[in-house]
């Protein structure tokens, strides 16, 4: 006998509940927001960090079930879940960050209840990661949003904080405002880097986080290599992988080489580049070229270089 649509929802719902109430340390590569922190005895369910991105976040709260202050941020973005075993409130876990960020220098936009926000058509305005990194209750929540300036440099944060069962989950989302930096290198600047110093970095070649295999959008940066190699037929070089220093040294090591080899791979397999006009090395961490102990650092330092021979 078949089982109902509805049961099947509930049962996926089950299961992912008792994977995250099973988790009892951070995920891969997360970590607290410097300055912020975390609720004590909370583990990290859900991270993401891009060097340029956008989130939406409520600066008031709704007004018939609509938004009042809506705002579209784009920068440097973490989001960053959690979860803490039952015993806390949602008012008790979210008036210490609150406390934390307004002691890191946060002025309050908003601070909020269910009702008093918007209820569920609130929650669905917001940005948060999916299930079973984050769990939103529209019914039962609580919201803040704060806004920084320091330096000429606009930073916001926003934390929603709710209930699964028993275990409060929260998230926090920081907005770093900036402008995108230009990763693009094109082939006439790649040749100046080769001439000038021996070597030029790449920020246009992407791989997901403890992975070698190419996304998409590295196709520009690798045409523009291309375009180079076919500019300068005589030219050899060396794909060189570095990382940064999070992981085993001996992990990072074979990390690096493996993406050098995939950016090779690719060259060879859709541009038709000659396989002995590439080289390849992974060097890991030894080469940074930005602090390790920033989130900052570390994205200047994950990189693929061409270097002469």
């Amino acid at each position: 006998m078949p089982i109902p649509c509805r049961m099947l929802a509930v049962l996926a719902l089950l299961t992912l509940h008792t994977a995250a109430s099973a988790q009892t340390r951070d995920v891969a590569g997360g970590r607290d927001y410097p300055g912020i922190g975390r609720f004590a005895g909370s583990v990290i369910t859900g991270y993401v960090m891009k060097d340029f991105d956008a989130t939406r976040m409520q600066a008031a709260a709704f007004k018939d079930g609509q938004p009042t202050d809506a705002r579209r941020l784009e920068g440097r973005i973490f989001r960053i879940a959690y979860r803490t075993n039952p015993g806390p409130s949602i008012l008790e876990v979210s008036r210490n960050f609150e406390t934390q960020l307004a002691k890191a220098g946060f002025e309050t936009l908003l601070a909020c209840d269910t009702d008093a926000c918007g209820a569920i058509p609130f929650t669905e305005s917001i940005d948060t990661l999916p299930v079973p990194q984050m769990w939103v209750d529209g019914f039962n929540y609580r919201y803040f949003a704060g806004r920084k300036s320091e330096g000429g440099r606009e930073t916001f944060a926003s934390v929603i904080v709710s209930q699964n069962n028993q275990d409060i989950t929260a998230q926090v989302t920081v907005a770093e405002l900036g402008a995108i930096a230009n990763k693009m290198v094109d082939a006439a600047a790649m040749a100046k880097g080769l001439g000038e110093t021996g070597h030029i970095a790449l920020y246009g070649i992407y791989f997901d986080t403890d992975k070698a295999v190419l996304k998409p959008e590295s196709r520009p940066t690798l045409e523009q290599i291309a375009k180079l190699l076919a500019s300068q037929p005589q030219l050899n070089v060396f794909i060189v992988g570095h990382t940064d220093s999070q992981g085993a040294y001996e992990y990072n090591l074979d990390l690096s080489k493996r993406r050098a080899e995939a950016v090779a791979a690719e060259l060879v397999k859709s541009f038709r580049v000659a396989q002995p006009r590439l080289r390849t090395a992974g060097v890991g961490l030894l080469a940074p070229v930005g602090s390790n102990a920033t989130d900052a650092g570390r994205a200047l330092n994950r990189r693929v270089e061409l270097v002469a021979p």
